[in-house]
């Protein structure tokens, strides 16, 4: 079966070996002249990136990055991006990376033609009707792992750096209009970043199949997403240059990402605030967060949980399933605590109100109370 191909949802998708070699027609389809790449630092010197210009310039849309972006973006990363798009006179964004370079590329390419502050546009309501939608530039992303799906999203996560809380920027014209997946691109992810992305991937799908909002569609793509990573992250984790495995994670990371429009969960809303404060990594944190959520959400997902694991081959129903979670993570060297994460004495009462205001609570399947999610956190410090 040949792993290359061309989708046309949730947007125009390039997938296959090789296909950043088609970054310039991608700018092209887009209606992109003069690209800035955005991406995060540890990846602004990489190979990846520097052949990545390397064909935009040999194209003639020049050689523009902007790396000035933390593993948890915030409205600091924002600004100076914004300033180096309209500085250079830009008309387009190639996000490139990661969540963090996926967001933060999103987010620029959104805010730079805005009159109105950052935080006028939080995904609270009709917010986003705020925004100028003709002002908005086109993108092109370029995952490099296989975890957010931020390539085919269409919101961004951006901490507030004075609040220390992590908001959801939305828009419909934040999904890219091209986006290229290129698991060559992941080869060279080291095992903890493999882990912990492609647990990322995994902890949407769950979420999504255990969300009680009605979306048929939703759910069968979490269902297969859960898949393919019970397949083939062992296999990434295990083979970095396993191309197959890489190919299929990304697509994997794609399809949690549109899964959860169904909805997350309590997962996410304690990682959001915990990632917040603590700058930890976002897939490990929900991680470690797994377990305990599933164990909590039991009186409203064990049946849901238990068809996952029919699907799955798992045997043994939810329990069963609980208990494939916690050795896949044990097989992968996630921490059963925050302790694990390197978070000593966490401030409980701050992220039990930080996740009881995160939008992913309205997606859990048991209603999260603020003595219920004490509870819980409690399962995990």
């Amino acid at each position: 079966m040949s792993l290359t191909a061309n989708w046309s949802y949730p947007t125009a998708v390039r997938f296959g070996a090789g296909r950043i070699s088609e970054i310039a027609d991608a700018c092209a389809a887009a209606g992109i002249s003069k690209p800035l790449l955005i991406t995060d630092r540890g990846l602004a010197d990489m190979d990846i990136t520097t052949r990545t210009l390397d064909f935009l310039e040999a194209a003639g849309l020049g050689r523009a990055i902007f790396a000035d972006v933390d593993p948890n973006p915030n409205e600091k990363n924002a600004e100076a991006g914004v300033k180096a798009f309209n500085d250079g006179g830009h008309d387009g964004v190639v996000a490139f990376g990661g969540g963090s370079g996926l967001d933060l590329g999103k987010l620029v390419a959104f805010l730079a033609g805005q009159t109105r502050p950052l935080w006028d546009f939080e995904d609270i309501g009709d917010w986003w009707t705020r925004a100028d939608s003709d002002a908005i530039a086109p993108i092109v992303a370029v995952p490099t792992t296989a975890g957010t799906g931020s390539e085919v999203g269409r919101a961004s996560v951006i901490t507030n750096s004075e609040t220390e809380e992590k908001k959801i920027i939305f828009h419909p014209k934040f999904l890219p209009s091209v986006v290229i997946c290129d698991p060559e691109l992941t080869v060279g992810m080291p095992k903890f970043i493999t882990a912990g992305t492609g647990l990322d991937a995994f902890a949407h799908c769950v979420e999504a199949f255990c969300s009680p909002h009605y979306h048929p569609m939703s759910q069968g793509m979490a269902l297969e997403g859960m898949r393919l990573v019970k397949e083939y992250l062992p296999r990434a984790y295990a083979d970095g240059t396993d191309i197959e495995a890489r190919a299929h994670m990304m697509s994997a990371a794609a399809m949690g990402a549109t899964a959860f429009q169904k909805g997350l969960g309590a997962i996410h809303a304690l990682s959001h605030p915990i990632g917040a404060i603590y700058h930890t990594h976002h897939g490990t944190t929900n991680a470690v967060c797994m377990p305990a959520v599933l164990q909590f959400n039991k009186p409203a997902a064990e049946g849901v949980l238990t068809q996952a694991a029919n699907y799955l081959g798992i045997e043994g129903g939810f329990d069963g399933f609980c208990a494939y979670v916690d050795a896949l993570n044990d097989s992968m060297g996630i921490p059963k605590t925050l302790k694990g994460l390197g978070i000593e004495n966490p401030d409980i009462d701050r992220i039990v109100q930080g996740a009881l205001k995160d939008p992913s609570t309205g997606g859990n399947p048991v209603e999260m109370t603020q003595d219920n999610t004490r509870e819980l956190l409690l399962k995990i410090v």
